[in-house]
Formats: C-alpha cells, structure tokens, sequence
C-alpha cells in the first residue's frame, strides 16, 4: 500500500530513510528549516567515519569519577558548562549509570554492533547508487598510541570490539612508521581496523542524497516541524511553519530538534547535546593518508576534500549557547603538534571552525521505533556519536516499521519505553 509519508529531518537518518521509502514505493515528503548538508546539521561537520569499530559508548565503567575533573577543565576532551548543569542534571546522572558495569556496556556495544557491523558496505552502495561514489572512500581507520602499553590501557573497549565482530591489524614501531609516514615519532603503536571507511564531504553526500530523492520524486519543504495533528490516536497531519501538511505517516529524524516532537508523540525521551566542534585545515602541507584517531587526543583526524579535519569534543550545555571557539583551537593544536610537516602558524584563511549538535541518549543508543500515542509515527533520532555511520541501516528499519515486516534487525533496544524506567 501507498502512504504519503513526512519525513521531519534532513540529515544522513532522514535523507536515508526517505530513500528507503521511496524503494516501497511510498510518496515522500521531507520537512527541513535549512539546507540538506548544511551547516545547521550535525551530518555536515561530524568526524567523517564510517566505523564498525564505534560500538564503545562514551560513558563507561569508573566515569564517575572522573567528573569533577572535567567540571574543572573547560577545555578537556568532555565538560560541562556550570551554567547547564541544572538542567543536565538528570541526563547526566542516566550517562553514568548506563555505563556502571561492563554487563550494562557489553549490552550497549552489542546494541551499536547490530547499526554499524555493514555501515561500510551500505554507505558504498547507497552513495554508488546516487551517483556520490566518489565521496566514500573505503582506506581503512588508523588508531594511533604511543606504545602497546596505552593501547593496553584501553583494554575493555578493544574487548568490546573483538567481541562484537572488529579485526584489527597491529603495527609495532617501524611498522606504523612505514603505513603513516606523517605522524609524529611519539606514536608507536598502531591497531588498523581495516574495514573501516570514511565520507570525503559529509555535507555533499547528505545534500547528494536529497537531490537524488528528488529526482525520484520527493517533496522537500523547507520549514521547522512544530507538531502533529493527531485524532483518536491517528495522525492526521505535521504541523509546520509554514501549515500543515496532511499525512498518513511522519517520521521524526530531527537530530537534536527531536525531543518536543517525540514528547507530543507521547514519548519523553532523555536527549542532550553533546556539543562538538570541528577545525579544517585547507590545503594542508601534511596529513594522513587515511583517518586517524590519536589516542592523546582522542579526536578524528579525517582527509576531506575541503582540507585535513580534526572533529571531537564533548561539550555538555545549552543547545543556544554561543560557541566557546577555543575548544576548536585545542582540536588544531592537538592536530598541529600530531603532524609535524604542518606548519607551526596556520595563516587564518586556511581555517574553517564549526560547531554541531550531537542527538545523544545516556545510554549512547539511539531511539527506533513506533510512538507511544501514535503508531503512526516512528521515531528515528538520538544516534549521538554514530549517526553518520548507522543512517543507512536505521532507514531501512524504519521502512520495515512501516511496512508492517519484521525489521532486519532487532529493533527491541532501542524502543523509546526505556526512558519510563
């Protein structure tokens, strides 16, 4: 059966998900305020990686103790603005406990594992298909350490990753020296998981894809959802700034914007910005030849076609506060003092900074699945960390939602209900 179908979000999750509608042969329409692949969205600056190896969720055994800290180091690798606090305060208090114990960890890694095990492989295909191939490009993920030593530091989240099905290859000394010849002499040991991937220009492939929907016949509306027309349990139409748009389903895949839906829909789900920035290097004199994550910095270093991007950061605080732009400045220290054959001083119009807003969960899983109030509405946000990777996937799932067959993968862990407990 034919539905017209609103798609609200116009980033990597709702671009595929559209697509995958449309190849059930639904009419589509996709409602976005800005561009597709703009700057607004958190597909256009993310890390760039298309990474099996992403099933480690941020929060993690002994985390707790660590947060004073990071309330007293406003530029470390994870802080939290005082003024946000209040506020954060029951997301953060769910982060911590979602990563207490290994078995709860074991169980969030096994959850990611079922989004991003193929994410290479769907991303080449879909991008192939859009005519985008050449924005996906499939060298492999570098991870860099000083010795075996930190690399062994780092044991439960290695172990989470052998568990869930990641290869890795090692590279002792000599060895990383001769794969990655432009990273400082301070690293010594490499894990290569080489069937990793990497987007050239996020932006362009999100904006590619949209484009290629329309071609197919997608509506794109350019305006902000504000809510759902819904009578007796059944969606009549999303409301939009600029009308209504009458529907027989609606789809929430609005990033950080998601929550106010999803609690109209009659879900409150737990969902903060993990603020992150990003810095590009335009012409760079030197780099990698594929992405690298330095484990002193914890940050994607990523080729793209606009330069060399250092994108990480975890920034807890208010969705409009203005941008602390030194945390950008860290990202290019940090990228400056890991490539030696970059120069010292980075002339200003070689710079580019950005900041997005990552969808987060505390639990680092994102929320799939039919609303509470509404059946006819299927939620598909809050993938953090790891939305640029799993969007393929989590369209296909919504279209099976949809659809009425059982989805590819198991959709239980990610239900919205879990934030009732």
């Amino acid at each position: 059966m034919s539905l017209h179908i609103v798609v609200i979000g116009a980033g990597i999750v709702g671009a595929s998900t559209a697509l995958e509608l449309q190849r059930d042969g639904h009419r589509v329409t996709l409602v976005e305020p800005g561009q597709p692949g703009g700057p607004q969205a958190a597909s256009f600056g993310n890390g760039a990686w298309l990474s099996p190896a992403s099933v480690v969720p941020m929060s993690m055994p002994g985390l707790w103790k660590k947060v004073p800290g990071y309330l007293m180091d406003p530029l470390g690798p994870l802080t939290i603005r005082w003024t946000a606090l209040p506020a954060l305060a029951p997301w953060l208090l769910r982060f911590i406990a979602a990563g207490a114990t290994v078995p709860k960890v074991e169980a969030t890694a096994r959850a990611l594992k079922a989004l991003l095990s193929d994410a290479p492989e769907r991303h080449t295909a879909l991008a192939a298909e859009a005519g985008l191939a050449d924005l996906v490009e499939r060298k492999g993920l570098l991870y860099a350490y000083p010795d075996r030593a930190a690399f062994e530091a780092e044991a439960l989240a290695w172990r989470l990753r052998r568990d869930n099905g990641i290869v890795w290859r090692e590279l002792d000394g000599p060895a990383l020296k001769a794969f990655e010849p432009t990273l400082h002499p301070r690293y010594g040991f490499g894990a290569l998981v080489e069937a990793g991937a990497h987007c050239v220009d996020p932006g362009a492939y999100v904006a590619g894809l949209v484009a290629f929907a329309e071609s197919r016949g997608l509506t794109r509306i350019e305006a902000a959802a504000t809510g759902f027309d819904i009578v007796g349990g059944r969606l009549q139409a999303v409301r939009t700034a600029k009308g209504s748009v009458p529907c027989d389903r609606a789809v929430i895949a609005a990033g950080i914007h998601s929550r106010a839906l999803a609690a109209e829909a009659g879900d409150k789900v737990s969902l903060a910005s993990e603020r992150g920035y990003h810095v590009v290097v335009a012409t760079p004199e030197s780099g990698p030849h594929l992405p690298v994550m330095p484990s002193d910095g914890k940050m994607a270093n990523t080729p793209t076609r606009a330069g060399l991007r250092a994108s990480g950061q975890v920034e807890l605080a208010a969705v409009a506060a203005a941008p602390n732009w030194k945390r950008a400045d860290v990202l290019l220290d940090h990228l400056l003092n890991t490539y030696p054959g970059l120069p010292r001083q980075v002339p200003e119009a070689r710079l580019s900074r950005w900041l997005g807003h990552r969808p987060s969960t505390p639990d680092g899983v994102p929320v799939i699945g039919q609303a509470s109030a509404c059946t006819d509405i299927v939620h598909a946000f809050g993938h953090g960390h790891v939305g640029l990777a799993s969007g393929p996937i989590t369209g296909r799932l919504v279209a099976d939602i949809i659809a009425g067959r059982p989805p590819e993968r198991d959709i239980r862990p990610y239900a919205a209900a879990r934030f009732r407990r």
